[in-house]
């Protein structure tokens, strides 16, 4: 649904997809959100009653939730151009290493919540590689498009090295350091409980709600801007920065690889945009000029592939502010090309893009990729 003015909702359980809160409304602005069935029409008169253009863009959500899971059972194979599971996702994990011994290798970072193995993936000739680009998917749970592509860049990257001249140049001289999914216990749960879920699945606090937004857990102007110290909330940043076990997983692996990693790049949907630091502040990062010229690049290089324009700009100004996420935190660390893309749509599907659209984006996205890590490997010493 899409409204253009703000008012507020009472007695409605309102779940935003675009913006993330309340908090970032404003007159004239396009929102989107969900709600459960039986408050449709309470929510449509109240629109109705105030002026509010509306449009409906799934009539049975749980209907199209369903269509989407078809096909996905456990006895499944695993495929780059379907969304799979986290069951699928981890015997993969395994498997490209095995098929790839050369190129491959598969890096226990730490554990979730729930106690579940996170795998890391480095990729690259070079085991001791100078120069490395950190990437990782899936820290928001309802994001789906978003752990499809780091399969789907893996894929590319293995399967084209020694054919594709720019990707073995690539290898040869840089690694990645490519976490398929963060949020595993989140991404979980949204395939068996909640498909909309978004935060993780801690329970540290003294409140029955569970989850954190692990993009708010992040050691930089943690729990300032956008952000709640309410764990009902969707955006609840935590108890305090890396209290959570994913969160640290990641900070820990890249400050022991600090020396090396000289790009961050965070998978996230949607809205179509590449975004780079400052989200917690409207002020310009010292190479802002730089960072803006190299998104501008690798959005043109993805709208070279299918024409689909991504906005791009800093985080606080092209979105909207933000504290405690990763990109920032990285950047703050000394990562000075550190970029957050929000993948396909623009609201159409949102979080529900097909699995039509999975190899279309993993593509576009992976020419986004290889333009920035050439960037990187002409560009840094």
């Amino acid at each position: 649904m899409c409204i253009n003015q703000l008012f507020v909702f009472h007695p409605v359980q309102i779940d935003f997809w675009y913006p993330d809160s309340a908090l970032h409304i404003v007159n004239q602005m396009e929102v989107d959100f969900h709600v459960s069935g039986d408050q449709t029409k309470n929510v449509e008169s109240l629109m109705e009653q105030n002026g509010m253009h509306y449009e409906i863009l799934f009539q049975n959500l749980q209907e199209d939730i369903e269509n989407q899971l078809v096909d996905k059972s456990s006895t499944g194979k695993h495929s780059y151009t379907k969304y799979n599971d986290w069951r699928k996702i981890s015997a993969w994990t395994a498997r490209i290493e095995k098929r790839n011994p050369a190129l491959v290798s598969r890096i226990h970072i730490g554990n979730t919540f729930e106690n579940r193995p996170m795998y890391l993936l480095k990729v690259g000739k070079q085991s001791d590689a100078k120069k490395a680009i950190f990437i990782d998917c899936g820290i928001h749970a309802r994001e789906w498009i978003s752990p499809a592509f780091c399969q789907w860049f893996l894929k590319k990257a293995t399967r084209t090295y020694g054919k594709d001249t720019n990707m073995t140049y690539i290898l040869d001289n840089m690694n990645f350091y490519i976490l398929p999914l963060v949020n595993i216990d989140g991404y979980i749960w949204s395939w068996t409980q909640d498909r909309f879920w978004r935060k993780s699945r801690s329970n540290t606090s003294d409140s029955a709600c569970a989850g954190v937004d692990l993009n708010r857990n992040f050691d930089v102007a943690w729990g300032t801007v956008d952000a709640s110290k309410n764990p009902c909330q969707e955006i609840y940043c935590g108890t305090s920065p890396e209290s959570e076990p994913e969160t640290k997983a990641v900070t820990t692996f890249i400050r022991n690889h600090l020396s090396s990693i000289k790009a961050y790049l965070t998978i996230h949907s949607y809205s179509q945009m590449l975004l780079f630091p400052y989200g917690y502040t409207y002020e310009k990062t010292p190479n802002h000029d730089e960072l803006n010229e190299l998104a501008k690049g690798a959005a043109q290089a993805i709208a070279s592939l299918y024409g689909k324009h991504y906005n791009y700009g800093p985080s606080a100004a092209t979105i909207y502010p933000s504290s405690g996420c990763s990109d920032d935190w990285a950047y703050k660390l000394g990562i000075k090309y550190s970029f957050t893309f929000e993948l396909r749509d623009k609201g159409r599907y949102g979080f529900l893009l097909p699995e039509s659209q999975i190899k279309p984006t993993c593509e576009e996205i992976t020419l986004a990729v290889k333009f920035i890590a050439s960037y990187i490997l002409s560009h840094t010493s």
